[in-house]
């Protein structure tokens, strides 16, 4: 029985469940990129065990007959306080993964996050949909490539511009390494990945067959073709730039009209900091864990961040937000809004467009429960109120 076939009576209530199926589905290699960390992967534990040491505060008889979830977030109308975070070569993991992911998004009524190294072009997912999606963007040593890449964007009318700001150098994940992602297999390790491939034949017809092109549809003057990983990672450590201060940002502002968010942001001090330089908003994250192994989860610095800098930027937090529970504690701790990586990619690799349709409705259901039993009638009337301690 081949890994495609075991566990098909799984049915998927939660993002674990999709992540289940994921595993089983994708060939190792791309289900460890997706799935893997830093180092140890600590702090990509941590960031579940941080919401799961929150504790919601249940109430009674109060009249939640009538719930508001929708709220306002840099400028836009949200259906709920969820984005659709940016997940490198995703369309690796589905077929044209991130035209599908973007479409549910829609649907519900949230933004969609293109990263810079999407298989699917920014055009390709522009043609694909109609309401206004983000661009993530990497700071770049060639600014001209980076302007450009900016104004494909502005092309496409994405309104928000999300600046990743804590990929100076790049954190070691292991995980790949062993894999071959990250570097040269060992002896045999060619045979093992061919293998890997084969016994993955859903995948192979979906990606590998009808999911062509597999280029970096953002990336294709710099980097042709994706399944050249040693010149995908060639190129991306040629353009991690660890010499990028925050004078930086003012050129960033001086080729994007729309909003600019820092994302990557951990520390009170530069949470200061992206505001005074004028960021309409930051990212409250550790990259997943993907980063720096051992600092603190994004929802433990949260309230601190919050406290300090609440009332000059808007606020966005990800890592490890998994459920409608996990958002509920964030806005209670004073998000806006959660971005949402694995838990859509995990759902896209599965089950396609219908899977991410299926996790934002379970998050908005989960969100729906926890207002009503909390006592809370509307998103942007959360706060610590809502928790325990």
């Amino acid at each position: 029985m081949n890994s495609d076939t075991r566990g098909l009576d799984l049915v998927p209530a939660t993002a674990a469940d999709y992540r289940e199926l994921a595993r089983r589905r994708l060939p190792r290699h791309l289900f460890d990129y997706m799935d893997g960390a830093a180092y140890d992967e600590v702090t990509a534990g941590e960031n579940l065990r941080g919401f799961q040491r929150l504790t919601l505060r249940q109430r009674v008889l109060r009249d939640v007959s009538s719930l508001k979830l929708s709220t306002r977030v840099l400028g836009q109308e949200l259906a709920m306080p969820v984005v659709l975070a940016p997940i490198g070569i995703a369309g690796a993991f589905a077929r044209r993964a991130e035209v599908q992911a973007a479409r549910a998004a829609e649907a519900a009524g949230i933004p969609f996050c293109e990263s810079t190294v999407s298989i699917c072009s920014i055009e390709e997912v522009r043609a694909a949909t109609k309401a206004p999606f983000w661009y993530q963007l990497y700071v770049m040593r060639d600014r001209g490539f980076a302007r450009e890449l900016m104004q494909r964007a502005q092309a496409a009318a994405c309104p928000v511009l999300v600046l990743t700001v804590d990929l100076a150098v790049m954190g070691a994940r292991y995980r790949d390494i062993r894999n071959g992602m990250a570097g040269r297999l060992g002896p045999g390790g060619k045979l093992r990945k061919a293998w890997d491939l084969l016994s993955h034949p859903g995948w192979l017809l979906d990606v590998g067959i009808h999911g062509k092109p597999l280029t970096f549809g953002n990336l294709t003057r710099a980097v042709p073709d994706a399944r050249s990983l040693p010149e995908f990672k060639a190129w991306v450590d040629s353009q991690f730039d660890p010499a990028v201060t925050w004078k930086d940002i003012a050129w960033v502002r001086e080729n994007w009209p729309g909003k600019v968010v820092l994302k990557g942001v951990l520390d009170v001090e530069d949470a200061r900091q992206a505001a005074d330089v004028g960021a309409d908003g930051i990212v409250i994250s550790n990259h997943g864990g993907r980063q720096l192994d051992g600092v603190e989860s994004a929802i433990a610095a949260l309230p601190r961040i919050a406290d300090a800098v609440g009332d000059r930027i808007e606020l966005l937090m990800d890592g490890g937000v998994r459920s409608g529970l996990d958002v509920v504690k964030a806005l209670a701790l004073g998000a806006r809004a959660c971005m949402i990586g694995r838990a859509w990619g995990y759902a896209v690799a599965a089950r396609g467009e219908a899977g991410v349709a299926h996790v934002l409705a379970t998050m908005r259901k989960e969100m729906e429960v926890a207002l009503a039993l909390t006592g809370v009638t509307d998103v942007g009337a959360l706060d610590s109120n809502a928790l325990l301690g």
